[in-house]
């Protein structure tokens, strides 16, 4: 066994900045180190690091462990060379770093090399799937004199690692923490901007118009692309002290998530009601998480959506189960981003209720109107035609008279219900069929950016029964979702027929849903039409 620490005499290390390749080899080193300064995105300077480091030792096997620091030095990442996804799906996930060589280096970030790992005292065997591996070469990678990761290199081709295998690392390495600290700068720089562009947006969206609904699916909407989760979620809290997902953005359906509480009790719902930040390295498996859906997700982030002391909600970010943690850099612009995006709620929310008091006072004036003018000029004219009535002597004109008569009254009653439903708040008329649909319409093209089409056909309230209802809905909501996700998509039309025809057990109601976003597996389609059929 060869170790090549500067504190053990059996193979010295030369001082840093005087290392010495031979001459064949320092073409490899000129190349491996612009391979790695090409690129200015940060995973693939990252993998192209790996990948320069293994050709230029000649090693079969290599990887590249991203430290984190917010986990007491645990490895959060892992690029690799020489193993492919099968095989790392075999080994499972990542080293947990407090063992092992890795966690040696972790410990003592001095480059290490051993001629066989598996008679090294430091070396704790290799997890089930993983290939054999003996020789072995690690250097840690610095970036601004702050540990970033490790650099890991195994099975030599030809024999061991040499003094001159590390000394050439050692170089290369310096170098990639160079390339490394300039592309987390630029990453950081385009984060940033994406996330101001993504703020920008939403409150551009929710200054424009839409229900509470609608504007609640945008924010959770552009959060869940901005921050590159699986899912979007807005939580609220509710009466009985707990917090419900009221809105949610997924690549699925995002019915299986909205209605799902935190009973009261749980222990983050404390945080989340007292306006805190919470960050979740694993759903699945942190105790804090009591939901039946967490266990779907990996690293997570519970944002708190306040402005002035007031509590909207809440917006979570998961992750998919295995996916990387977020970074300090992106929890900072999440969170900038909920404030952000809460204050835009508030002005939309004052914003519609302005709206709506206009609303109120013009529908106050119309009904006065109504009530002081055209009620009163009927019944006089109606009192008129009765006087005549009465001194009509002609059969047929006294019963011309007597129908104009109940045509008036009944013209009467009609605009008092009108006076008294334009005294009403909106939401105290029960939604039907065709108002659920056209809000389904409407939380569509709050993100996609236009109106789809909706065409009804037939008394679709009337004759609709509530399980045809509810299926229909659920159909709709399938259908939006995948059309809203399809590339190019300029154009949905949803029609709905109650006038289908008949079916085994029936006459049916039929939904069709079309866009002309082609499917990823049929580029050159003119479309994607959905259509879903049930009795009524």
């Amino acid at each position: 066994m060869t170790q090549g620490r500067p504190d053990e005499p059996a193979s010295p290390s030369p001082p840093q900045g005087h290392e010495h390749a031979s001459p064949r080899r320092l073409p490899l080193l000129v190349d491996a180190v612009l391979s790695v300064g090409t690129d200015l995105e940060l995973r693939a300077t990252l993998q192209q690091l790996v990948d320069a480091a293994t050709r230029l030792t000649g090693a079969r096997y290599g990887a590249l462990g991203v430290v984190g620091a917010e986990r007491g030095g645990r490895v959060t990442e892992l690029f690799t060379a020489g193993v492919d996804e099968r095989a790392r799906a075999r080994i499972g996930g990542l080293p947990d770093g407090h063992s092992g060589v890795i966690g040696e280096l972790l410990v003592h970030p001095k480059p290490l090399r051993i001629d066989d790992l598996t008679t090294d005292p430091h070396s704790s065997g290799l997890p089930p799937g993983h290939p054999p591996m003996h020789s072995f070469l690690g250097v840690p990678i610095l970036v601004a004199d702050k540990a970033f990761g490790n650099l890991y290199l195994a099975e030599k081709q030809g024999g061991p690692f040499t003094a001159e295998d590390e000394q050439l690392l050692r170089v290369l390495a310096a170098q990639a923490g160079i390339a490394i600290g300039n592309a987390r700068l630029y990453e950081t720089a385009r984060q940033r901007e994406r996330w101001i562009s993504g703020t920008a947006a939403v409150t551009t969206a929710l200054m424009s118009g839409g229900s509470p609904d609608e504007a609640l699916t945008v924010v959770a909407e552009q959060a869940r692309q901005l921050a590159e989760a699986c899912a979007g979620v807005i939580l609220q809290p509710t009466d009985e002290g707990g917090m419900e997902i009221v809105a949610a953005s997924t690549q699925e359906d995002p019915g299986s998530l909205i209605g799902t509480t935190i009973a009261p009790g749980s222990p983050v719902l404390e945080q989340l009601l007292g306006g805190e930040a919470v960050f979740v390295s694993d759903s699945a498996t942190d105790a804090r998480m009591t939901t039946p859906v967490s266990e779907r997700f990996g690293p997570s982030m519970l944002l708190p959506l306040q402005s002035g002391g007031r509590l909207i909600g809440t917006l979570a970010l998961p992750r998919v189960r295995g996916d990387r943690e977020y970074t300090p850099v992106e929890r900072q612009l999440a969170t900038q981003f909920a404030s952000q995006a809460a204050l835009a709620l508030v002005l939309a929310d004052a914003r519609r209720s302005r709206g709506r008091l206009a609303v109120y006072e013009d529908r106050d004036r119309i009904a006065r109107d109504l009530h002081d003018l055209v009620i009163q000029r009927l019944f006089a004219t109606g009192m008129m035609l009765e006087s005549a009535r009465r001194r009509a002597e002609v059969p047929l004109v006294v019963n011309t008279l007597g129908h104009a008569v109940e045509e008036l009254e009944s013209t009467v009653q009609e605009v008092r219900t009108t006076i008294f439903a334009l005294q009403q708040p909106p939401s105290d008329s029960p939604a039907g069929l065709r108002d659920r649909v056209l809000r389904e319409a409407a939380t569509a093209a709050a993100i996609v950016g236009f109106q789809p089409s909706v065409q009804f056909t037939g008394p679709v309230d009337n004759r609709v029964g509530r399980q045809a209802r509810r299926g229909l809905l659920l159909a709709l909501r399938r259908a939006l979702a995948a059309a809203t996700r399809r590339a190019g998509v300029t154009r949905i039309a949803i029609r709905v027929d109650a006038d289908a025809g008949v079916t085994d057990d029936g006459a049916a109601v039929r939904l069709t849903v079309h866009d002309d976003g082609a499917p990823a597996a049929e580029p050159d389609s003119s479309g994607t039409t959905v259509t879903w059929e049930s009795p009524l």
